[in-house]
């Protein structure tokens, strides 16, 4: 799945990635990166709302769930089942999402298990970054309910 394809999917599918005007950096194997700016984000401070802070976070997750279930085939219906924030610093500025798995190696068990019992859980990590400073740390565990296989879609490669 292309930026592009995840970024209209999000717009589509989760209205509030639109009026977050998040934009998606980056979409690979590995990791999904989506950025903000801050004045649709802004709070009474000058500073980004940690509600849309924790949301990039979590749609960071939840992209690159979707993204890697895609490009294996799967339509599983994605939900957060919890998850922990941890704010470092306040972001005074245009601010981004970095997602990956928590266990890389735990993906295959994820996938077996969802293939064996129809649900599986993930555990995904995302680290949240203004100016190049890490500026807060989401821990979220995700849980897959299998819908019906498609066609696998392919991941873009980093270029």
């Amino acid at each position: 799945m292309q930026a592009a394809d995840l970024q209209d999917y999000l717009y589509q599918h989760i209205p509030l990635s639109r009026a977050m005007e998040v934009a998606v950096a980056a979409v690979a194997p590995n990791g999904v990166t989506l950025t903000a700016p801050l004045a649709p984000n802004i709070n009474h401070r000058a500073t980004v709302f940690g509600g849309s802070a924790s949301a990039l976070a979590i749609l960071a997750a939840w992209s690159l769930l979707h993204t890697r279930l895609r490009a294996e085939g799967w339509t599983a219906t994605l939900v957060i089942q919890r998850n922990s924030m941890e704010y470092q610093q306040a972001i005074a500025g245009a601010f981004s999402a970095h997602a990956v798995l928590a266990d890389a190696d735990g993906w295959e068990r994820f996938i077996k298990t969802l293939s064996r019992r129809g649900k599986a859980r993930i555990e995904v990590a995302a680290v949240l970054e203004c100016d190049g400073a890490e500026a807060g740390r989401l821990c979220g565990e995700f849980v897959a309910l299998a819908g019906q296989r498609a066609p696998a879609m392919r991941l873009a490669q980093p270029g």
